[in-house]
Parts: structure tokens; sequence; C-alpha cells
């Protein structure tokens, strides 16, 4: 897979790019990096890539000489093709304005081979770049950063760590927060994950290592007796709590088994009589 990332801040990407599995990828030859910097494809000596917006207001908006030129100089199809289903290419605007990065939004990267990434920065973009250039717009939260360029490093990450090879355990997958079982399927060549418990689309589990006891502070006992079924359960129930608690509207979006309505009835209960 290719990402191709456009920007008026190349450098920015010397750091976040060059570590971890995303620098493990690279040098495997798994992914591919080219980052573009904007300020080429400007015509006047100041390089400008920015101007007020029509009919007022705040800010600068990045202007689309740039952006266009800079995407026909990477030879991409049309939008008409890259829109099509089952398309190995696509090019992304990162906007607040864009669909919510999930999980099931990387799944789908994963099967372009080749992604664009256009990173907006000051007051936005002009609209044109998302009305006939971008095929679709990115957001990585219900929040606004300064630029695109932090929610394109995340992009990469989630999607490359989706890739088979990518990870040292690549059950490793299946077992991680938000991801459903179908999810992590084509990530995993060599069977189910070794925990007692896959996430199933909710929040991941509690997680110990040695010391079982330092300061104070025990592993859970059960943790310890080396009954399986009983670890199962018990991750399965931490995992419906905290999503509980922390993301309700997860509940809504997965298949919840008998066991599970059961166990979510009895937190409930419990948080009922606190």
């Amino acid at each position: 897979m290719k990402f191709e990332i456009l920007t008026i801040f190349p450098d920015f990407f010397r750091g976040p790019l060059d570590y971890g599995i995303v620098r493990r990828a690279r040098d495997a030859g798994l992914i591919e990096m080219g980052i573009h910097d904007l300020r080429v494809f400007t015509h006047d000596r100041h390089r400008t890539v920015d101007d007020r917006p029509f009919g007022g207001g705040e800010g600068m908006v990045l202007k689309p000489e740039p952006i266009f030129e800079c995407l026909e100089s990477l030879g991409v199809g049309e939008r008409a093709q890259r829109m099509r289903e089952g398309a190995s290419e696509t090019v992304a605007l990162l906007s607040p304005q864009g669909r919510l990065f999930t999980q099931a939004v990387a799944n789908e990267l994963t099967g372009c081979g080749r992604v664009v990434l256009i990173c907006g920065r000051y007051e936005g973009v002009d609209e044109r770049v998302s009305e006939h250039l971008a095929d679709r717009e990115i957001s990585v939260g219900d929040f606004v950063l300064s630029g695109g360029e932090l929610g394109a490093a995340i992009v990469v990450d989630v999607v490359t760590r989706r890739l088979p090879g990518a990870l040292g355990n690549a059950a490793s997958a299946r077992q991680e927060s938000f991801t459903c079982a179908e999810q992590g399927s084509e990530a995993v060549a060599d069977g189910p994950p070794s925990s007692t418990c896959s996430s199933g689309g909710l929040l991941d589990y509690p997680h110990y290592t040695r010391p079982a006891d330092y300061r104070g502070m025990e592993v859970p006992e059960v943790l310890l007796n080396g009954n399986h079924e009983e670890i199962r359960k018990w991750r399965r129930r931490c995992a419906l709590q905290k999503t509980l608690r922390n993301r309700p509207d997860l509940l809504a979006q997965v298949e919840l088994s008998g066991e599970d309505r059961e166990l979510l009835a009895e937190i409930e209960a419990a948080e009922v009589r606190r």
C-alpha cells in the first residue's frame, strides 16, 4: 500500500512515521510513503498557499490551485473511478466536517492500494477541493486541530496495523477495542486469538502483567487461577462494564449474545445498588 500526503509542513512527518509499527512496515516493504509539499505547486515568489475567504470572515483558507496541481502530478485516477466500489485508490481530505474515522473506515482503506491524504490548515480548505477533488472527507474526532497533519499520521498508523504482516502477532488485531470478528478475519491468517476473550466490537478488557502484587495493588484473583472459562467471562464482563461507562453508544452497534445481556443486567443492577 502507498500513502501520499499533501501538506504545507512536510517536515512534520519526519517524526511520527519513523517509529514503531509504521517504521517496521515501511522497512518490510508493506507500505510506501510519499510526502508532498504544496508550496512546490505555487507560482508566485512568496509561495502563497492561502488567501482570505470570499464573503468575509475570520482566518485564511487554503487555495485550491496547489492542491489540484499536486494531485494531478501524482497521476491519480479520475474521481468518478475512485468512487466506484472496489476502487484501488482513494483521496481523502482531513476535515472536522468529515465522516468520523473509525475502525470500520480504517478497514475500508486497507482495501485500497493507494491512499492520498490532503491535510487542511488555517480556517479550512477551499470547498472546491471537497466537491470536485476528494472522494471522501475524514475527521479523526469531534474537535478542531490546527491542521490535518496529526490526523493524517493517525490514519496511516491505524490503517497500517490492519495490513497482514504489520503486527508481530497478527492475532492481536482481533483482541483490540472496536474490532468485530469479521473486521479482524482478514488480518489474521493463523487462527483465532490466543486470548480467552476478543473485543467483539466493544472496548477492550483490562490487562495485567507481573508482578501480581505491586505496592499493594493486586491482580484480580480470577486471572491467576488458570480457569479459562472464568477468565473469559470476567473479561467479557469488564469489557461490557467499561463500554457501558465510557462508550454506551457502542452497545447499540454490536450483536450482543444472551450471556452479554445477562451480564449487562447484572452490571446495571449493581450500579443501581451503589
